[in-house]
C-alpha cells in the first residue's frame, strides 16, 4: 500500500465558519459535518451558521447566532451532529468579521417553498463579511449567478448535453421529439434527483403528466438523454478548480441505480462506489477548471456522464463523507489544510488579497 503523503500541522488554529440551511435539517453524512469535525480535529475554531443567523447590528458589525462545537474530538460525525442538535443545544452571538474562512454550504433548492428569502439573504451577509476581510467560499458574487442550473451554460459546448430551459410544453415536446422520444426533464431550480423524469418512446403517453409536474413549479430544463447514464454517473469533486486527488486516488465515486430508477443520486436511493474517473472525466475537468477558478468555485461537484457533463454543484458539492470512508484516505484534512494554506498567505499579504485572488490561490 502506497504511503499517505503527510499533512502538516497547522501554522496557528484558525477561525471557520460554515453556512447552512438551518441546525435541524443537517444530517450526519453531509459532508458539511464531516469538514466541521475534521476542522475541529485539528484544533480549529468552528462555528456553525443557519441562513436565519446573521446580524447587521447597530454599530455596523456582522454577527450571527451560530452554533459552536465544545469539544476537541469527536469520534464520529454523528457525534458531533448529536451535540449541535441535542436537546441542551444551543448557540452563540459571535463576530462573523472576525472568522478567517466563511464556507457558503447551504442548498438554495431546499429553501425555495418555505423559505425563499433565505439563499439571497445569506449571499447577502456573506458578500459583507467579505468585504470586511473575511475569505468567503464559494465567491458569492459567483454564487449568487449560480443559483439554478442556467449556471451550467455559460461553460462551452464541448460539455454540455444539448439542452433546452422553457416553460412551454410545446417547446418540451417539440425537443423530445427532435432528440427521437428520449430526453431528460427536471426543474430548473431543485437538487437531489427531485422531479427528475426520463422520458423514452414507451413513456411518451405519460409526457404531458411529466411536463406538468415539473413546470407547476417554474422553469423545466430539458436535456438530451444520453445512453451511458443507464450505467450510472460520477460524482467527481474539484478543488481550486481542479480534480481532488490524494497521491493518484480521486475523489470519485461511481453513482448507478439497480433497482429500475433512472434517477443515481445517493438521496434518490442510488448506490455508490469508489473509481478513478477515466479519460473523458478527466477531460471535461479540465475544460471546465478556468472558468471554476476565474470564479472562485472552491469546490464542485463535477456529474458527468460518459464524455458529457450533466451538472456542477457549486453550493453543497457532497459525497466527501463516503469517498473518505471507501479510500481511507483524509480528503477532508486535505482541504482543510488547504484552507490554512489560504489563510497563511492571507496572513503574509497582510490581508490586501482580494476574497477572488485568494479563491483563485
Amino acid at each position: 500500500m502506497t504511503a499517505v503523503p503527510s499533512i502538516p500541522d497547522p501554522a496557528r488554529p484558525i477561525r471557520l465558519g460554515f453556512v447552512i440551511n438551518e441546525m435541524a435539517s443537517e444530517q450526519e453524512n453531509y459532508t458539511t459535518i464531516r469538514l466541521a469535525r475534521t476542522a475541529v480535529s485539528r484544533g480549529h475554531q468552528v462555528a456553525l451558521i443557519g441562513l436565519g443567523g446573521f446580524i447587521y447590528d447597530a454599530n455596523d458589525t456582522v454577527r450571527a447566532h451560530a452554533h459552536v462545537p465544545s469539544a476537541e474530538q469527536y469520534g464520529s460525525d454523528a457525534e458531533l451532529l448529536e451535540e449541535l442538535q441535542g436537546e441542551g443545544a444551543s448557540t452563540e452571538r459571535i463576530s462573523v468579521e472576525e472568522l478567517d474562512v466563511l464556507m457558503l454550504r447551504s442548498d438554495p433548492a431546499d429553501e425555495v417553498e418555505e423559505r425563499p428569502w433565505a439563499p439571497n439573504s445569506g449571499l447577502l451577509f456573506a458578500h459583507l463579511a467579505a468585504l470586511r476581510g473575511v475569505l468567503v467560499l464559494n465567491d458569492p458574487t459567483h454564487l449568487a449567478h449560480a443559483s439554478n442550473k442556467t449556471y451550467f451554460q455559460h461553460f462551452p459546448d464541448e460539455v454540455r448535453p444539448a439542452t433546452c430551459i422553457t416553460m412551454d410544453p410545446e417547446e418540451i415536446k417539440s425537443f423530445i421529439n427532435a432528440h427521437e422520444g428520449h430526453g431528460v426533464i427536471k426543474p430548473l431550480q431543485g437538487s437531489g434527483g427531485q422531479g427528475v423524469f426520463v422520458v423514452t418512446p414507451e413513456s411518451g403517453g405519460n409526457l404531458n403528466q411529466m411536463i406538468d409536474a415539473v413546470i407547476r413549479d417554474g422553469y423545466a430544463i430539458v436535456q438530451e438523454y444520453l445512453p451511458r447514464a443507464t450505467d450510472g454517473d460520477l460524482r467527481l469533486l474539484t478543488l481550486n478548480g481542479r480534480p481532488l486527488h490524494i497521491d493518484g486516488t480521486y475523489a470519485c465515486i461511481r453513482r448507478y441505480n439497480d433497482s429500475g430508477d433512472a434517477r443515481s443520486n445517493i438521496s434518490a436511493g442510488g448506490k455508490y462506489e469508489l473509481v478513478t474517473p477515466d479519460a473523458d472525466a478527466l477531460r471535461m475537468a479540465g475544460i471546465v477548471a478556468p472558468k471554476l477558478i476565474r470564479d472562485g468555485m472552491y469546490l464542485a461537484g463535477l456529474d458527468i456522464v460518459g464524455d458529457k457533463m450533466m451538472e456542477i454543484n457549486v453550493d453543497t458539492p457532497g459525497g466527501l463523507n463516503m469517498i473518505e470512508d471507501l479510500s481511507g484516505l483524509p480528503f477532508a484534512a486535505w482541504i482543510i489544510a488547504d484552507l490554512e494554506r489560504k489563510v497563511r498567505l492571507r496572513d503574509y499579504y497582510k490581508r490586501t488579497l482580494t476574497n477572488t485572488e485568494l479563491a483563485m490561490m
